[in-house]
């Protein structure tokens, strides 16, 4: 007997076509979980300007640009748009560029911080996974 007689007909398997169907069809509906938290990361920045500017503490009225900005920011990105991409990317940069120069002024650690946190969503955005999704 031949080696192809000894083996039983069988159904090809079909389960690592399902999976990567199943993978496929989850990342069209979660494309990526990091723009949803850089957008909210933006939308919460934007309520802390207006409460600032509203309060009359912390910032001047003209600074309800920025809000405007960052809010307009984190809609483009859950929509995935690119514009809306080079806003963020933009905003993050300018702010850990800001706060790198407040903790080098003042030694302030919350600078610190915030600005290594806005380093990573820096460098979360400028990967090609995430350019590759923009519309």
């Amino acid at each position: 007997m031949t080696d192809e007689q000894k083996k039983p007909d069988r159904a090809p398997d079909r389960a690592p076509d399902r999976a990567q169907e199943l993978a496929n069809s989850l990342s069209v509906r979660i494309p990526l979980p990091g723009l949803a938290a850089i957008a909210l990361y933006l939308l919460v920045l934007a309520g802390i300007i207006v409460l600032g500017v509203v309060q009359n503490q912390h910032y001047p009225p003209i600074f309800l640009i920025f809000s405007v900005f960052f809010i307009a920011a984190s809609a483009g990105m859950l929509m995935l748009l690119r514009w809306a991409w080079a806003l963020a990317l933009a905003a993050v940069f300018l702010l850990t560029a800001y706060n790198a120069w407040i903790f080098s002024a003042r030694h302030e650690a919350p600078a610190l911080v915030q600005g290594l946190l806005n380093l990573v969503f820096f460098l979360y955005l400028v990967r090609p996974e995430v350019r590759e999704k923009l519309k």
